[in-house]
């Protein structure tokens, strides 16, 4: 489980010196990697597909302060890396994807002073720009019950599959707390919010079919195909143009805050940009020569 950071090379080490067990993650020449173990997480990158897992299968892959900042750095890292087209986010374990905050291992909940608990609880605001900003689809593959703040982790996902035996909720209200943070992702990822509120007021659970009903996951599947079918999404996204993923993707998310006057005139100054790019003029010849398109990522 590493991370990488940049780091100007050096000019007396050798290409082979430079290379070492790990993958190559360089952006643009000039750069080198070293690596950044992690504690909490797994990350690997296979196919163009960065895979970061939640590795707390003892404490139900709970969020404590380490995990994210972790998670925070990962996503930067996937990112970052030009050999990344998509990212998938799991848990280890078959039991949870995620419980929610480690309330008994510190973070806000610990933390002494009013004061430090509000700066606490910002560090979780900061995974979620982050997750937002990124140019690379997320793909949550949700393989375990997704509770409290791990329902509002995978709902920050720009996909989300989930086997059909995970229960989704908000048991906050049970233990004298609410789910206020993560109602921004939540609700934006609702279709019925009579529902979704009932369940944020009751904390009661839900799964399978109603959790696709509710517009929290693209599909349900059986335990058995969620390995295949979450990397047929991600490989699909990961062949895509890295350039018009990002315009896209930023559109998408930058557009919903907007007025419909205010969303057409920014999508079309997008769409301009959109056909300005080398992809965009590739895609469009290699579909006119029927051929597969060579995307260059600009």
């Amino acid at each position: 489980p590493y991370a990488w950071l940049p780091v100007r090379q050096s000019s007396n080490r050798s290409a082979s010196d430079r290379r070492g067990p790990y993958v190559d993650m360089r952006v643009n020449p000039g750069w080198d990697r070293r690596p950044m173990a992690y504690e909490t997480l797994l990350y690997e990158v296979k196919d163009r597909i960065a895979r970061i897992t939640i590795n707390r299968p003892d404490k139900r892959n709970a969020l404590n302060a380490t995990v994210i900042a972790e998670l925070v750095a990962a996503f930067r890292a996937a990112d970052a890396d030009a050999n990344v087209g998509a990212i998938v986010l799991t848990g280890a374990g078959e039991k949870a994807f995620c419980a929610g905050a480690d309330l008994g291992g510190g973070g806000m909940i610990g933390a002494q002073t009013v004061y430090e608990r509000h700066e606490a609880g910002r560090n979780f605001l900061d995974l979620f720009r982050t997750m937002r900003s990124i140019g690379k689809p997320i793909v949550c593959a949700a393989n375990g019950h997704v509770l409290a703040g791990g329902l509002g982790l995978a709902l920050a996902c720009d996909a989300l599959i989930a086997v059909d035996d995970a229960d989704f909720g908000t048991p906050e209200i049970n233990v004298g707390l609410f789910p206020y943070v993560i109602m921004a992702t939540i609700v934006r990822s609702s279709t019925n919010r009579k529902r979704v509120l009932e369940l944020l007021l009751t904390g009661d659970k839900i799964r399978g079919a109603e959790v696709e009903r509710l517009g929290w996951a693209n599909r349900v599947v059986p335990r058995a195909e969620l390995a295949a079918a979450v990397d047929e999404l991600a490989k699909k996204l990961a062949s895509k143009s890295p350039a018009i993923l990002r315009l896209g993707r930023r559109a998408w998310y930058a557009m919903g805050d907007m007025t419909f006057e205010q969303a057409i005139e920014y999508l079309q100054a997008c769409l301009t940009v959109n056909t300005l790019t080398e992809d965009a003029a590739e895609g469009i010849g290699a579909f006119l020569e029927k051929r597969e398109a060579k995307w260059k990522g600009r």
